[in-house]
């Protein structure tokens, strides 16, 4: 991968986020933690990630020109996010990094910049 200014343009743009995204969600759709709060058609989701996680790693603004500012807390407060559905959701996108391959240092600094986020998203404690 060539050296670029952005996460987004090193791991080779929007083919990159695409392979990751659907890798993710062919986990979240099997994952007994997450299917509660996740609907049955995951397509719509994963188009909104694809726009949200291009963006969010310096690419094109495509999920702000579609949705409006992300608001990510607001906008996912009607889900309840426990620690362990956190947890669940790293370890669906850990392995979807691994099996996009993502080269290294960006994997790690994704799977950072994503865990930061989900930490925030938390708004449920575990039962």
């Amino acid at each position: 991968m060539r050296k670029t200014g952005t996460i987004y343009e090193a791991i080779g743009g929007f083919e990159a986020i695409d392979t990751l995204v659907t890798a993710f969600y062919k986990r979240v759709g099997n994952h007994p933690k997450l299917v509660p709060i996740f609907p049955a058609d995951l397509t719509e989701t994963a188009r909104k990630q694809r726009l949200f996680l291009t963006q969010f790693f310096g690419g094109p603004r495509w999920y702000t020109e579609d949705r409006g500012h992300p608001m990510m807390k607001r906008r996912h407060s009607p889900f309840e996010i426990t620690p362990e559905r956190r947890d669940a959701w790293l370890e669906c996108m850990n392995a979807a990094l691994i099996e996009s391959n993502i080269d290294e240092p960006y994997r790690t600094a994704i799977f950072e910049k994503l865990t930061m986020t989900a930490h925030h998203m938390v708004n449920t404690p575990d039962k």
